[in-house]
Order: C-alpha cells, then structure tokens, then sequence
C-alpha cells in the first residue's frame, strides 16, 4: 500500500503529465490542496476557476479570492446561477449533475480561451462510494480528478495540506447549500440566505462542522457529536435566531454531522 507521500508524488506527475491544467476551485480542503500541487507543479501553467453563485457563500468565495492572492496564482470567476438551470430549483435526484455540467461546460471554455489543456476538480477516493451524480458529468465532460487517479483520501489530504501551511487542512468540510434541501424541495434565493445565515451563526459561535438541513420551515442543525452539549448549551439563542430568519421549528440531529445525510432519502 502507498504512503501518503508516494501517492502526493504520484499526483506530482500525473499533473505534469498534463501539462497544462484550470483547477475548478472553491477554496474547501480538497480543491485548495489540488491547486497547491498543481501551481507548485505546472507554475503559471495552473490556474483556479471559482464560481459565484447564490448557492456558494461570500465568505468561500473571498478565501478562494485572498488564497490565490497570497500564492500569485491566476484566478478566474465565473458567474454560475444555478437557479437558471432548467430544472434546477425543482431539487431532482440529478441535481448536482445538472449544476455540475453546467459549471464544467463553463470552466472547459475558460480553459480553451485561454490554452489550458485541461480542467481538474477536487473530488478524493472518499467520494466513491457515496451518491454523486456531479462525477458522471466529470466523466461526460472529460473533467480530470487527480486527487482520485492519485488514490489521495480525505484524511491524506489533510495531512499533507498541513505539511504545506495550507489553512485548509482542519477546515471543515462543504458541499454548496443546495445539498441541505431534502430532494423535491423547491431551491429559491431566500431559502438559500436561512441557510447560509443560520449555518454562519453556528460558525460564529465556534462549532468546527456544521450543517443546517432545512426541511420546508424546519431546521435540522447538525454538529460533531462531541460539540451536541455545546448546541444545547446556545439552544434559546439559536431558537430565537433561526426564527428571525424565517424557521418556524429549530431541531437538533442526535446523530450529529452525517456527509450527504440528505442521501438516505433516495
């Protein structure tokens, strides 16, 4: 079995064997770590594509922007409103598919204009083995995913991120807002601004990995199951906040943080 190491100097050459490469960059652990190596690797030869949308916070989109700044990297944003997306706000079972082709058809053009061979994404081995329906317009697409032909797993991917400096390696995970609606809940901008709003206030108050899963005028607040004492211990706070902001029933997940919980629907 390879060491984190040798799979890191895999990824090494993987990306130097494609000479040239537009890293779709959304400043979360995963993608920060894919630039990193690839700027380190190809130099002015990696850039970042970061989209802006409703469903991605202000406070992603400026980590992605000050992160490129700070390592001289170049850096592009994309508008990419996925509520424009036929089909889109309904919340079908494909719904990151359909964001995701969108999104990559966008990134391939960028990258064609301006003579980058290809386009790489951050997903990692841990991605296997959950529902991702983003991966098939990946495939469709052509899209690279060095971090999965590299065997690289979310915890290696931290680690070596911290052997880097980078701060993103005890960052918590994200996915956009879009996964915290149950599928068949219709998506709007102000469903997505309860989220964001709600999840920013847990992130205010310290917990390292939150979700906020919104089940019409219901909040399901999910935490890492050593920080649940800590919720209850803010339990009047966020009642009475989350109710400004529009929920109607502020509820707590015994089962803590669970990644793609919204998949057990399916």
């Amino acid at each position: 079995m390879r060491t984190a190491h040798e799979k890191k100097q895999h990824l090494e050459e993987y990306l130097k064997g494609l000479g040239s490469v537009a890293v779709a960059f959304s400043s979360g652990v995963d993608s920060t770590f894919l630039l990193k190596v690839a700027h380190d690797t190809l130099g002015e030869r990696a850039i970042a594509v970061t989209a802006r949308s409703c469903s991605f916070p202000a406070r992603e989109l400026n980590e992605a922007i000050e992160f490129c700044r700070a390592e001289g990297i170049g850096h592009m944003i994309v508008d990419s409103e996925e509520l424009s997306i036929d089909g889109f706000a309904e919340n079908p079972k494909n719904r990151c598919y359909l964001c995701k082709r969108e999104l990559f058809t966008k990134i391939l053009g960028i990258a064609k204009d301006r003579g980058i061979a290809h386009v790489a994404e951050g997903s990692n081995t841990d991605d296997n083995g959950d529902y991702r329906p983003g991966l098939i317009a990946v495939a469709e697409l052509g899209v690279k995913s060095p971090l999965r032909e590299a065997g690289l797993n979310k915890d290696e991917i931290r680690a070596l991120s911290k052997e880097l400096g980078l701060p993103t390696w005890d960052k918590q995970s994200f996915a956009c807002l879009s996964s915290r609606f149950v599928y068949g809940e219709t998506i709007t901008k102000q469903k997505l601004s309860m989220v964001d709003r709600a999840e920013q206030r847990l992130l205010d108050l310290g917990f390292r990995q939150v979700r906020v899963r919104i089940h019409d005028k219901l909040a399901r607040i999910e935490v890492l199951p050593d920080e649940i004492p800590k919720i209850i211990a803010h339990a009047e706070e966020l009642n009475t906040y989350f109710r400004t902001l529009g929920f109607l029933y502020v509820t707590l997940d015994l089962g803590g943080y669970q990644m793609g919980s919204m998949n057990k629907t399916l």
